[in-house]
């Protein structure tokens, strides 16, 4: 028999994946192509939306389009915050990056996809960059099939995107659980059989660093 919680989790659940559907490529939404998008009946995307429009999640603007709320503002602040990493493991990265000359990004997990939380890009002018925040699924690439469970280094060439490789190797804590994913990536021209493996000593290298470190932050 459905409860009255069942109902309040399947409207929370709802909401976020309403504000899942604002991306950096889709910062505004009309009500019709947010109904169509969400597959919810407009009623409830208008029930929904004028709830986070009280918590300051959403905002109607003047034209009738639907964006990010400056609510978002604070629980941005406080993202950035909490995910501040030490400054030696960022001096990790930093090393890494100047070592290998590719770009070093440190992944972790959530739910089903992982999250870029730290990014150091390599020196060269041609180079892969994305976004601390992006996300990937769970399984894709090579930091994905660390933090999917993949014993030791993973490689994967052409993913994310096309022309890309990466090597990733995981990063444990005190405990021996997994914590983290280390990935180096860049050009697929620049990831041959030997620069892979060397990529591989000293991603191990620095994994081992950042894990005697640890990830705490600031806001512990």
């Amino acid at each position: 028999m459905k409860t009255d919680d069942d109902g309040s989790v399947r409207s929370v659940l709802r909401a976020f994946d309403l504000l899942a559907l604002f991306t950096e490529h889709r910062r505004t939404w009309a009500v019709k192509d947010l109904t169509t998008a969400s597959g919810l009946a407009k009623t409830t995307v208008l029930r929904l939306v004028a709830t986070c429009e009280q918590r300051g999640l959403l905002w109607t603007r003047p034209d009738g389009r639907i964006t990010v709320g400056p609510g978002m503002l604070r629980w941005a602040q406080l993202a950035n915050t909490a995910w501040q990493l030490p400054e030696p493991v960022r001096q990790v990265l930093r090393e890494l990056a100047a070592e290998c000359r590719e770009t070093v990004n440190l992944y972790v997990r959530s739910t089903s996809v992982l999250v870029c939380v730290a990014q150091q890009e390599g020196p060269l002018a041609i180079r892969h960059v994305g976004r601390v925040g992006d996300e990937l699924p769970l399984g894709f690439g090579a930091a994905g099939r660390v933090l999917d469970g993949a014993e030791g280094a993973a490689v994967s060439h052409g993913e994310p995107e096309p022309g890309a490789s990466s090597v990733a190797t995981p990063v444990h804590d005190g405990d021996g659980r997994l914590l983290a994913a280390l990935a180096i990536t860049g050009p697929s021209s620049r990831f041959g059989p030997g620069e892979v493996a060397a990529f591989t000593e000293a991603l191990t290298a620095a994994s081992v660093r950042i894990s005697q470190i640890g990830l705490a932050t600031r806001a512990e």
